[in-house]
């Protein structure tokens, strides 16, 4: 395994982040055995960091935590987020502080190291999204969590930077937080780089430019796009998270992409995590796991290192072409 440094927090961190959620599901989906014996394979291999939310599972993936840290031998870094009610948002201090509660009680922790704003931020709020200014607002999520750092529950604050990309920018040059999940894959990475015009997807704008002006780490997420890139099979956890894609869309340029790269590159999956651990900008991907098996192909994916340049170079023809193959 190798490491990262974590932003301005100067963490070291592990290339690859366990990943808690509900489209791999280890944590939610599997026995108990299961789960614990994926999570120390994990710690033996040298991963130092789970990522987990309390919209994993409805506290699931929290509760499952809150006993299984307590069989390790080694306690990793550990990430939870909060996702406001947007129905409520004239008490975001309230809301920040019940779900912080609630979540350090389900995970049997006193504190977590890094606590993540967890909605999408959209120029007007609604359907699950906050506008900018009830992030960066008097009394918004960014001095709530804020509040919550200064109280020793979390030692550093963050967002994911999902919905409106000029929003999220704004966040991020805020300097008000510490890092941002990143939605980053081998089938959407504007949040590094500019893209051709052909190129079809949403744009989110560079924004990892943003966080490295500001010292913020670059989690990467989706890094799999909910499984479409591991995998032709669908396990029905798919769940498309960006503007401008669906999963019949999703497989077609997942199609494009490895029509170029064929399987000279390892396994789709690990081939999906390496060319997201190329960018040296990103501090870690965090990789959704349905099962044992799923950790192995990720370890040997990591262990294989960036792609090629003459990888870069096919998918830059996918790019151009506008997936079409």
């Amino acid at each position: 395994m190798q490491y990262r440094t974590f932003g301005r927090s100067g963490l070291r961190v592990s290339e690859v982040v366990f990943g808690g959620g509900w489209v791999g599901g280890v944590l939610i989906h599997q026995d108990d055995d299961t789960k614990l014996r994926t999570l120390r394979r994990a710690m033996e291999a040298g991963i130092n960091w789970v990522d987990t939310a309390p919209t994993y599972g409805k506290g699931q993936s929290e509760q499952a935590l809150g006993w299984l840290l307590n069989e390790l031998h080694t306690q990793p870094y550990l990430s939870t987020k909060v996702y406001l009610d947007t129905t409520q948002l004239d008490d975001i201090p309230g809301q920040v502080e019940r779900s912080v509660q609630e979540s350090l009680r389900r995970l049997n922790r006193s504190s977590v190291d890094l606590l993540l704003l967890h909605n999408p931020i959209e120029q007007a709020a609604g359907g699950g999204a906050v506008a900018l200014e009830h992030v960066l607002g008097p009394n918004g999520a960014a001095d709530a969590l804020d509040r919550v750092r200064e109280q020793g529950l979390a030692r550093y604050i963050g967002f994911t930077a999902l919905g409106d990309a000029a929003a999220c920018r704004q966040a991020v040059e805020s300097g008000r937080f510490d890092a941002a999940q990143v939605y980053y894959n081998l089938l959407n990475p504007s949040v590094a780089r500019a893209m051709p015009p052909a190129w079809t997807g949403q744009d989110f704008g560079g924004l990892i430019a943003a966080c490295k002006a500001q010292g913020a780490a670059v989690m990467a997420i989706r890094v799999f796009a909910a499984g479409v890139l591991a995998s032709d099979v669908r396990h029905g956890r798919e769940v498309v998270i960006t503007q401008a894609a669906d999963v019949a869309t999703e497989e077609t340029r997942a199609r494009a992409v490895f029509a170029q790269l064929r399987d000279r590159y390892g396994t789709r999956a690990q081939a999906a995590l390496r060319f997201v651990l190329s960018n040296p900008d990103v501090s870690c991907a965090i990789v959704g796991l349905a099962e044992p098996a799923h950790l192995e192909e990720a370890l040997a994916g990591q262990a294989l290192g960036p792609l090629p340049q003459e990888a870069m170079a096919a998918l830059e023809r996918a790019y151009a072409a506008g997936f079409r193959s």
